[in-house]
């Protein structure tokens, strides 16, 4: 018991060891928070100081650069008054100014107006007529110095665009040699024998009138030895015909019914032709994707004849032609080569549709599916104003392969209206005194009155006349018109 009473002490007396110790460390703990306390105070009040300072320091720098501006707006508002003041003044002397100019004008309109009635009273002509005396004179002098440039300029592009435009036609045509085949409206059908002649005609003529009536032609039976002819202006009539009789005379049985038969097997012999032809134009011309059905129109062209010229191997031509010209110039030959090869199919059914060749080939070839450019080619290939460069070179190897010697040939009837059209359109120009077409109307001469027409007026009637020839006529190719002015001096010797 006693022991624990000395433990107990013992423990008190730690106990209040330990307290001392910490009221001690509390206290020195205290003191240097204090110490603490009074340096931050110290660093805020500087640090206050040191921001009051500066912030007032900016407020004075912002009250002088207030001041400054303020300084430059009153000097900018002084000036600115001088200056209004000044325009003021300015103003007031040009308004001065104003009106002295207006009296002196007024002065010299009235000088103006007295010396233009002396001169017109002297000139015994009032200003007007003056004016358009001078208005004329100058039209005049101005026409002749317009025609003599364009005379100088027209000759210029025309060296240019002529050996342009002869390179490369020359290129083209030098390229192509096809041959000439001529039209005939005739056939002729070699016999074995002239027995044959009766048994043609039959018993009072009716062999021979069955034959006529069936394929349309007139067969000429006369006395040339071994011979027969067969006469019919459509080439597809009279194609049958001959190979009708080729069949009756090869057959020797001559009697209608056979005739009937023959003339059906012909039919279908030049129907497998038909095809024939056009699948070869097709692959001469390069030209592939046709539509069958527009194959056969094709070659039904081995039958049509323009000019005398077969229109068949003129397509063909045009195809080659229109080809070559598109890679020398940069164009589309593909197009070209079947604008070229389809330009003429309107001509295949021109008996059975009525209108230009040109608008029903582009009806065929649209019914068909052809390429829209080349549709364009084939409507445009005879009009004047063309829409594409495909549908330019189309016309254009059509014009060269029309233009080959021997390739067209047409009735002295024709031939001699077309020469007296082109007389009578180069006439109906004024100052004109002959006009002579030459080189089978691929050239009108014109000799003009010298008196009329000067050097650079000549140059526009030529060009004058030669659109009214493109306007009014219709002709093959080109033609060269030439106008002549000649000066004669005449004297007697007496």
């Amino acid at each position: 018991m006693i022991g624990l009473n000395i433990l107990k002490f013992l423990a008190g007396l730690a106990g209040a060891g330990r307290s001392k110790a910490a009221r001690e460390e509390a206290q020195r703990i205290l003191a240097e928070a204090e110490e603490d306390k009074k340096k931050l105070l110290l660093e805020a009040r500087e640090e206050a100081l040191k921001t009051r300072s500066s912030v007032e320091s900016d407020l004075k720098e912002r009250r002088r650069e207030l001041q400054r501006q303020e300084k430059r707006h009153l000097q900018r508002e002084e000036n600115l008054e001088r200056k209004t003041e000044s325009l003021e003044r300015q103003e007031e002397a040009l308004g001065t100014r104003e009106r002295d100019l207006e009296t002196h004008k007024q002065e010299i309109q009235e000088i103006k107006d007295q010396q233009l009635r002396q001169l017109e009273e002297v000139a015994r002509l009032t200003a007007a007529e003056a004016r358009d005396i001078i208005f004329k004179k100058s039209e005049d002098e101005m026409k002749h110095e317009l025609a003599r440039r364009y005379y100088d300029l027209e000759r210029q592009m025309a060296e240019e665009a002529d050996q342009k435009a002869r390179r490369v036609v020359t290129l083209a045509i030098q390229r192509l040699a096809t041959d000439v085949v001529s039209e005939h409206t005739t056939s002729i059908v070699r016999l074995p024998n002239d027995d044959m002649k009766g048994r043609l005609i039959g018993r009072e003529g009716r062999n021979i009138k069955v034959l006529e009536a069936l394929t349309g032609v007139d067969v000429i039976i006369d006395d040339t030895p071994e011979v027969v002819t067969v006469s019919c202006f459509d080439p597809v009539r009279r194609e049958m015909a001959r190979l009708t009789l080729e069949k009756l005379v090869q057959d020797g049985r001559i009697q209608p019914a056979r005739i009937e038969d023959m003339v059906e097997r012909a039919r279908q012999e030049m129907d497998e032709t038909i095809e024939r032809e056009g699948e070869k134009a097709v692959f001469e011309a390069g030209v592939a994707g046709l539509n069958p059905e527009l194959i056969k129109l094709l070659g039904r062209l081995k039958y049509r004849y323009s000019y005398g010229e077969n229109v068949l191997q003129h397509s063909v031509e045009v195809s080659l032609l229109a080809g070559m010209l598109a890679a020398e110039i940069g164009g589309n030959i593909e197009v070209s080569k079947a604008g070229g090869l389809l330009h003429d199919i309107g001509k295949s059914l021109t008996h059975e549709v009525d209108g230009p060749h040109a608008e029903i080939g582009a009806d065929i070839a649209r019914k068909f599916g052809i390429h829209a450019d080349v549709h364009r080619a084939i409507m445009e290939h005879h009009d004047e104003e063309r829409g594409s460069v495909e549908a330019f070179l189309v016309a254009t190897a059509d014009a060269i392969s029309a233009a080959r010697p021997g390739a067209r040939k047409e009735s002295m009837e024709h031939y001699v209206k077309r020469l007296e059209a082109l007389e009578n359109v180069a006439t109906s120009f004024d100052g004109i005194e002959k006009a002579f077409a030459i080189q089978a109307g691929r050239e009108v001469r014109i000799m003009v009155k010298p008196d009329n027409i000067d050097d650079g007026n000549a140059s526009v009637l030529a060009r004058d006349i030669a659109k009214k020839i493109e306007e009014d006529l219709v002709f093959p190719g080109q033609i060269k018109v030439t106008v002549i002015r000649e000066t004669r001096a005449v004297e007697f010797a007496r």
